[in-house]
């Protein structure tokens, strides 16, 4: 029986998003986990700022150290789960226990919604949530598709992170008034089972298309080796360590914007109800620009003119950014260059970031990319955060930092470039671990 003829409808949806047959299920899927767990995060993220500055903004440093201890003690924990559960009970036992923990923050907020160390614990737990989640969603991704599918697919699903993340501030901004912070934490975690709900669905629909049952059945095992393979896998493999780098020169050009967004908003916007606002306005405008991009461009520049470009335009355009901000330190400019350096990171670096991964190993997917996204990034993060603040001590002036941060960025830059320039390597090698795209929809990518 002849395969009916695709309504013309969808042949133009196959064109203009670039798919191939058979990938409309695991996109939406895809779509469904990153709008989910973005619209929740996104919808916490302007409390955890105004816990941050309500904590004092000269004890930031603090908050960002704590983070990394907390991440670092995290790892031992997810490494071992990783070595002794299959993907799916994995993610659902990772998932579900973060369910459960913001249902517990939700009664702590209700019954003290105005405790001081509740809000330093809410702030380094949704700091430690945030890259722990969005990493193992990745590592399902990189699981799932294959190396040229990742360059076509990552992009457009990524826009259901930015079209998460335009919702959840926009959703934060309206009901913080009705529901209070208690109540966000609530609707966050309903939105987090429904995300895990759909990456489960998306590991289902992998082994439908699995070559056999043995495959199947490979899959379904546990991913083995010990709890600690992932940092033992990035110090002794450049192309991973390459990677840490990467991160964490992200991370540390992000903590200094982070920590003059701090300075700056606390002083223009004494109100915590206007601090809220201001930042659920900022991610609304960052993820507006981010999923236009995602859409209609990333996929488009990641296959004609490769990873790399994707790696270095946003580190360029911040060094430029950094330097305005040295010579005019103020809320506009701040704004500009806040939005340039997320819009950018979400639509063009975290996509080719999470690209790097698809010529990489299963357990490297999963085991090694947790440790870059969680320990490495929340290290750099701490490193920077001090870095930073020594150099406001020294240099009483902001200026310094800023120039600082411009030379981070070209580092940044090279970096990427290289990066770049290593994966196509390892996609031409005889035995990558990524199949080729067939063009007749996925494949398993081993």
């Amino acid at each position: 029986m002849l395969n009916p003829t695709p309504l013309p409808s969808l042949t133009r949806l196959r064109r203009l998003f670039d798919l191939r047959p058979g990938e409309e299920r695991p996109v939406l899927l895809g779509l469904g986990v990153f709008v989910l767990l973005f619209t929740g995060y996104f919808m916490l993220r302007p409390v955890r700022e105004v816990m941050g500055v309500a904590g004092g903004v000269d004890n930031l440093q603090w908050l960002f150290s704590a983070t990394f201890v907390a991440t670092l003690s995290a790892l031992p924990m997810f490494g071992w789960l990783a070595s002794r559960l299959d993907r799916a009970r994995l993610l659902s036992a990772v998932f579900g226990f973060f369910v459960a923990n913001l249902l517990g923050f939700a009664a702590a907020l209700a019954v003290e919604p105005d405790n001081l160390w509740t809000g330093r614990v809410f702030y380094v737990w949704l700091s430690v949530f945030n890259l722990l989640s969005i990493s193992l969603a990745w590592s399902v991704l990189a699981d799932v598709f294959s190396n040229a599918q990742a360059k076509r697919l990552f992009a457009l699903i990524a826009g259901g992170a930015s079209l998460g993340g335009l919702l959840g501030p926009l959703s934060g901004t309206l009901l913080v008034v009705y529901l209070g912070h208690a109540g966000l934490l609530v609707l966050s975690a309903l939105l987090l089972a429904g995300s895990l709900a759909c990456a489960l669905g998306l590991l289902r629909w992998r082994e439908t298309k699995a070559p056999d049952a043995e495959a199947v059945e490979q899959r379904r095992q546990p991913l083995g080796g010990n709890p600690l393979a992932g940092a033992t896998a990035v110090l002794r493999t450049p192309f991973l360590l390459g990677i840490a780098l990467f991160v964490i020169l992200l991370a540390s050009v992000s903590t200094f914007l982070y920590f003059e967004q701090a300075r700056i908003v606390a002083e223009r916007f004494p109100e915590r109800i206007t601090q809220t606002q201001v930042f659920g306005l900022l991610d609304t405008v960052v993820q507006a620009l981010a999923i236009f991009t995602q859409l209609f461009l990333t996929g488009r520049i990641a296959s004609k003119l490769g990873v790399g470009l994707l790696l270095t335009a946003v580190p360029l355009a911040l060094t430029v950014g950094f330097v305005l901000l040295a010579v005019a330190p103020v809320f506009g400019v701040f704004a500009l260059v806040m939005v340039l350096r997320r819009a950018g990171e979400y639509a063009l670096v975290r996509p080719g970031r999470e690209m790097l991964y698809s010529v990489v190993g299963a357990e490297q997917k999963y085991k090694a990319k947790n440790f870059i996204d969680t320990v490495v990034y929340r290290g750099g993060d701490a490193l920077s955060g001090w870095l930073k603040r020594g150099l406001d001590l020294l240099g009483e002036h902001p200026a310094l930092a800023m120039l600082c941060g411009a030379a981070l960025s070209l580092l940044w830059a090279w970096v990427g470039l290289r990066l770049g320039r290593a994966r196509r390597q390892r996609e031409a090698l005889p035995f990558s671990p990524a199949p080729r795209d067939t063009g007749r929809g996925s494949g398993p990518t081993g």
